[in-house]
């Protein structure tokens, strides 16, 4: 039992790599290292540098490696990006996932946690998400991961009386955060915990962008999950699958509850003991006021918990980003 983890040099790819092998499981990588990092990826863990839209290098792993089943992180991640990027993002999100496949099923591969997103149900009409929420994705990025799974469904049908048919689940989650290694750290220049620390070591104010939403404090709520929490989910996943037992098509990775943007902040001011009040910018277009999900059928089928307090959250994600300061 050996698992490919594409993209498994990035911030997420990297904490599942890692809860592969602190259950026994055997882990490869690939990734093109554009948003990730060598230095993720443990000495003793296979890994090849290239895309999943190389063919020839997705067969050469299958190949050298006896691999029973592929966590699918690997795409490009970036939502507001990609709408001024949009034949990059299929690209990488829809003709990657092709040629994933394609190669999957020359070599009787049949095992595929795929790592969706959130954004596939776009603005949703109620406070807390299920899967039965209809989808809706406002962005390239959240088209392109619907049709993955879409890709997933279908090669999953064509293959149901092969020999090697396809196995698969899709986890849908909002914002990762935290760290489980000060090692390992999200360095993404667009999302919250990042910006805020950069701002705050570069000796300026973080900000919030608009306070008068129909919230309770007038700032947008979201989920945030400790990466993990989400991590040990991915690998549940995929012990399952391995196993021949059942699983949902798709599984959200929701709190429940959701923090709003103000609370964050409130955080991340007690635990890094930074006092600082932010600046108030105007909305940003598209920003819903909620979007949070209910875990429920993650935490019956995939040891789904939220096992993180947000000053936890916090906590571990600033000691990342310590450790690579004093790290030069």
């Amino acid at each position: 039992m050996t698992w490919l983890v594409t993209g498994g040099a990035g911030y997420i790819g990297s904490h599942v790599v890692r809860a592969f092998i602190a259950d026994g499981i055997p882990a490869v990588v690939i990734d093109d290292l554009s948003s990730g990092h060598r230095s993720f990826v443990r000495g003793d863990v296979p890994f090849f540098e290239g895309s999943i839209l190389q063919r020839e290098l997705l067969d050469q792993i299958f190949t050298q490696h006896k691999i029973s089943g592929v966590v699918h992180l690997a795409g490009f991640k970036y939502a507001g990006v990609s709408v001024s990027r949009p034949l990059h993002t299929y690209t990488q999100n829809v003709t990657g996932m092709v040629t994933l496949l394609e190669s999957m099923a020359a070599h009787d591969v049949t095992n595929f946690v795929f790592s969706s997103s959130a954004a596939v149900y776009g603005t949703p009409a109620t406070d807390l998400v299920s899967e039965r929420e209809p989808t809706h994705p406002e962005s390239p990025y959240g088209e392109s991961k619907l049709i993955g799974e879409w890709l997933l469904s279908d090669q999953a049908r064509a293959t149901d009386s092969d020999r090697a048919p396809l196995r698969h689940t899709s986890l849908r989650y909002f914002n990762v955060v935290g760290s489980g290694d000060q090692g390992l750290r999200d360095t993404s220049p667009h999302n919250l915990f990042p910006v805020i620390f950069e701002r705050l070591v570069a000796g300026e104010v973080p900000y919030i962008n608009g306070d008068d939403y129909p919230t309770p404090d007038g700032t947008c709520v979201r989920d945030y999950v400790h990466v993990t929490d989400l991590a040990i989910s991915h690998v549940s996943a995929a012990e399952t699958l391995e196993a021949n037992r059942p699983l949902q098509p798709v599984y959200n990775l929701g709190s429940g509850s959701g923090l709003s943007v103000r609370q964050i902040m409130d955080a991340v001011a007690r635990v890094t003991g930074i006092e600082f009040t932010p600046e108030i910018r105007p909305r940003r277009p598209g920003d819903p006021a909620r979007i949070v999900a209910t875990g429920d059928l993650a935490a019956r089928d995939l040891d789904w918990q939220m096992r993180h307090s947000v000053d936890e959250m916090v906590a571990s994600a600033w000691a990342a980003r310590q450790a690579a300061e004093q790290a030069g």
